[in-house]
């Protein structure tokens, strides 16, 4: 296929995934971009007769955008709202990695199954970060994908009504959400430039593993807690654009018996993803009792992953929000920053 047909063919698939992630989007479903990007590209790879790839510089600058993301989450006001009760949360975070190991293990019960594969695929929050690294770390990044976003669609659903139901959250008595529209656009693409340009080549000079996400991400990081980001984040088109880029990535490479190994994986990971969410709630419980948060904060700040749909029940249910985003967010450098360690573990002693 020359260089033009291989153009006009990926230009075809993004189109394709641009439109899917439209209409997931209109269904309100998680990280329809990503999503519309994998369907797009799982579409391509088993129809295509020859292989398309993603051009590198690409997915290199969707992994950055997606670590700045990430980084950016963190601020002076999320780390003062644990910084009392610094240790149980950090205990239970350390509590929520190593059941999300366990549950990698017990993946490795399905044949076709790595110790890596299944680990990443059960990490307990970051899944698009996740997902982004785990080929770069020896993963399968397709049934990585697909089992982080069932966990993650399972707890959107599941997660309002058990916040409800068993801990009395009462929808509406949170008021408004507070809407900080951030310094704008502008100011969003200089910080995300800066972060990329400054966080890769200093990842790869400092040999931090998985350089293009890891590095941004702690550029990011670095600025937003010395006050220096003035509260900029990625512009949503170009967070939108780097979902995508890592669907589709992830996507192209499927292949009919890679789709009929996820497919005999999925009852057993169903039982293991709905087990690993009520020890998370278990895990919950003990951060109530250890701290002063409710029942409900506790249980909010624990579940595992769905970060957004969490702080949207936190806001409308008149949870802690701050809480609850310290929380996770902790949980969430805690395993970007484990799995590259975690993967090198699980290679020496279990192998590939």
């Amino acid at each position: 296929m020359g260089r033009g047909a291989r153009v006009g063919d990926l230009a075809l698939v993004v189109a394709a995934a641009l439109a899917v992630t439209l209409a997931l989007d209109v269904l309100d479903l998680p990280s329809p971009s990503l999503f519309g990007g994998l369907l797009a590209g799982l579409t391509r790879g088993l129809a295509g007769r020859r292989r398309l790839t993603v051009p590198r510089q690409a997915t290199t600058a969707a992994q950055g955008l997606i670590g700045v993301s990430i980084g950016a989450l963190v601020d002076p006001d999320t780390l003062e709202a644990i910084s009392r009760d610094w240790l149980p949360v950090l205990l239970v975070t350390v509590g929520t990695l190593l059941l999300s190991v366990l549950a990698g293990l017990l993946m490795r019960l399905q044949p076709g199954i790595s110790p890596v594969t299944g680990a990443f695929a059960m990490v307990a929050g970051g899944a698009s970060g996740i997902t982004a690294m785990s080929r770069e770390l020896g993963a399968d990044d397709r049934m990585v994908a697909v089992l982080q976003y069932l966990r993650v669609l399972l707890i959107v659903v599941l997660m309002p009504v058990a916040a409800t139901v068993v801990f009395g959250a009462e929808p509406g008595s949170g008021g408004p959400t507070v809407d900080d529209a951030g310094p704008g656009w502008p100011a969003g693409l200089l910080f995300s430039a800066v972060c990329l340009l400054a966080g890769i080549p200093l990842a790869r000079l400092l040999r931090i593993p998985v350089p293009a996400l890891l590095g941004p991400m702690l550029v990011a990081a670095g600025l937003d807690l010395g006050g220096l980001s003035g509260g900029a984040d990625v512009p949503v088109p170009l967070e939108t654009a780097a979902f995508l880029v890592i669907g589709l990535m992830v996507g192209l490479n499927f292949t009919r018996d890679s789709l009929r190994t996820i497919g005999r994986a999925l009852p057993l990971a169903l039982v293991v993803i709905l087990g690993l969410i009520a020890a998370c709630a278990g895990l919950g419980a003990v951060l109530t009792v250890t701290t002063g948060a409710s029942a409900l904060d506790a249980y909010l700040a624990t579940t595992p992953g769905g970060l957004y749909a969490v702080l949207a029940t936190a806001q409308d249910g008149g949870a802690d929000a701050t809480f609850v985003l310290a929380v996770q967010v902790l949980r969430l450098f805690v395993m970007l920053l484990s799995a590259p360690l975690l993967a090198r573990w699980l290679r020496r002693t279990g192998g590939n």
